[in-house]
């Protein structure tokens, strides 16, 4: 194995996952902590999804550590900890306290930080995160009901979680090319903050990281990895993942997202005659929706277009139903309404789901007992179909970060499905 990596939620693993399938590597994402002695085959890549981004940071931690040590013991010559592009965190971590444990863990001093994704508009400058042409702390993630981003200032925000200093690498050094990069990250003690606009930054970061036994960011910064590995002999002649063999039955979308892209892409869906079912918080507190209920909807509505249940909402009202419930219970009751939906759609013959949002992804994929995907065609930039593997059942799964994709993702995604 080339490379361990470990990502705080699943649809985040999954664009990790399709961007070194796409640069040529043999990719396996596995749910979940490894066991003890896991071995994971021929891969080159091996990519842990946990669900750790806006848990306690000191159970993130003891997650990523554990699964580090399974990944290093399967042989891994360098680990990745793969956050949202959106750097999604709150002053107490997680991204700084898993970074220092797992420094700690290789016994090395430095590494980078780099977040950008030039495809999905996301781009560091000035150690600013910039969505589109406005700053992180300006973009609708102000409002986002978990991590709210109120400072674009990476240098800032993540000096707040670490005690290590956290430096600014500028555009100019990563514009000198490789080895100017290179020697500046070598004089780093602590975390670097790379500034990155272009994919062609982002390979000059990957070059210039080779000698680093750890890389943090988010899958933007991996795109030259599977060049750096092949230049250098280490990577086995592989296919990227182009078509899978999707089970036949019906289908379904579950969005637990709250983001303006999956808000966007509802309505859209929704203008075109998608079938469509608003579950809010309120409602699954007070008995006034039931699981068995919106199966049933699904399964009325399952002839033409792929029906659709979602929680998604604007700000304001997710404040209100967090001012009422608290903000971990409102997101619980969500995420185990739509996990416990995907279980009895299951059950009901349906095997192929499209979900929006981190969080009730990974609530989706521990209910229907998933714990390995392959990785399919790409829909959208970093979100592709994928495939169970290793159960009884197989499904077909395409996991969207709530951020991601085009406002007709709901409409087009099942095109790519034979």
């Amino acid at each position: 194995m080339l490379l361990g990596a470990i990502a705080d939620d699943l649809t985040g693993a999954t664009d990790l996952a399709v961007t070194l399938t796409r640069g040529g590597m043999k990719v396996l994402q596995v749910v979940g902590v490894p066991p003890s002695g896991a071995q994971f085959a021929d891969a080159d890549a091996v990519v842990v999804s946990l669900k750790s981004r806006t848990i306690p940071a000191s159970e993130a931690v003891a997650m990523s550590i554990t699964a580090g040590e399974a990944l290093l013991a399967a042989g891994a010559r360098q680990l990745f900890f793969k956050y949202c592009s959106t750097f999604d965190s709150t002053d107490a971590g997680n991204i700084g306290p898993v970074t220092d444990a797992l420094l700690a863990l290789l016994g090395e001093s430095r590494t980078l930080a780099c977040p950008a994704f030039p495809t999905n508009k996301r781009t560091v400058y000035q150690g600013h995160l910039f969505v589109g042409d406005v700053l992180l702390s300006d973009s609708p993630m102000k409002d986002h009901p978990l991590t709210p981003m109120r400072d674009a200032n990476l240098v800032r925000v993540l000096g707040r979680q670490t005690a290590r200093a956290v430096v600014l690498v500028e555009h100019g050094c990563v514009r000198a090319g490789t080895e100017a990069l290179r020697a500046r990250l070598e004089a780093v003690e602590g975390i670097a903050i790379v500034d990155a606009i272009s994919d062609a930054d982002l390979r000059t970061i990957a070059a210039a990281a080779s000698g680093l036994r750890l890389i943090t960011g988010g899958s933007g910064v991996a795109l030259g990895l599977p060049d750096v590995y092949a230049q250098a002999g280490l990577l086995r002649a592989s296919t990227p993942a182009n078509a899978m063999a999707a089970p036949q039955g019906r289908a379904a979308i579950l969005a637990g997202s709250c983001s303006a892209a999956t808000r966007r892409q509802i309505d859209l869906a929704r203008s075109r005659g998608t079938p469509a079912l608003q579950v809010e918080a309120a409602q699954i507190a007070e008995n006034q929706i039931t699981v068995s209920e919106a199966a049933d909807f699904i399964e009325r509505n399952s002839d033409g277009l792929v029906p659709l249940v979602y929680s998604s909402a604007d700000p304001e009202q997710v404040r209100a139903v967090q001012k009422t419930y608290g903000t971990t219970i409102a997101g619980e009751m969500i995420e185990q309404f739509m996990g416990q939906l995907a279980q009895m759609l299951a059950q009901r013959g349906f095997t192929r789901f499209l979900i929006a949002g981190g969080e009730t992804s990974g609530a989706v994929i521990q209910s229907l007992g998933v714990t390995a995907l392959q990785i399919g065609p790409e829909i959208d930039p970093g979100v592709p179909w994928t495939l169970s593997s290793g159960e009884a059942r197989n499904f077909a799964l395409a996991l969207k970060s709530g951020n991601f994709g085009t406002d007709d993702f709901f409409l087009k995604a099942w095109d790519l499905l034979q």
